[in-house]
C-alpha cells in the first residue's frame, strides 16, 4: 500500500504492518476522545516514525495515488479530527 504522511511524501508499505499500526491508531483515537494533547502528540509521533521505519519512500516524482493518508508530525488534535473516518486513520481499526 501507498502511505503519504502529510508534507513529507510518500512510502510502500506492507499491508502486514496494518495490525501494529491499528493499535497507534487505536491509542491515538483515545487520546483524542480524552483530550490527552500530550499523549496524543506522542503516540502521532510514535505512528509516522513506525510507517517511516516500516516503508521504503517513494521518489519525489512519484505520481501514485495513496490508499492512506497521514497527518503531518506538527498537525493538531482538530486537523487530525478532519482526516478520520469511522476506522480511525488506519482502515480496520477500532470504530
Amino acid at each position: 500500500m501507498i502511505v503519504r504522511i502529510m508534507g513529507e511524501g510518500q512510502v510502500t508499505l506492507d499491508d502486514v504492518h496494518l495490525t501494529e499500526l491499528n493499535k497507534l491508531d487505536d491509542e491515538l483515537l483515545a487520546e483524542m476522545e480524552n483530550g490527552d494533547g500530550p499523549g496524543f502528540r506522542r503516540t502521532l509521533q510514535a505512528l509516522l516514525t513506525k510507517v517511516r521505519d516500516l516503508g521504503e519512500p517513494l521518489p519525489d516524482d512519484s505520481l501514485a495515488p495513496s490508499e492512506l493518508i497521514l497527518p503531518a508530525p506538527d498537525a493538531t488534535l482538530e486537523d487530525v479530527r478532519q482526516l478520520l473516518s469511522d476506522d480511525g486513520l488506519i482502515p480496520g481499526g477500532t470504530p
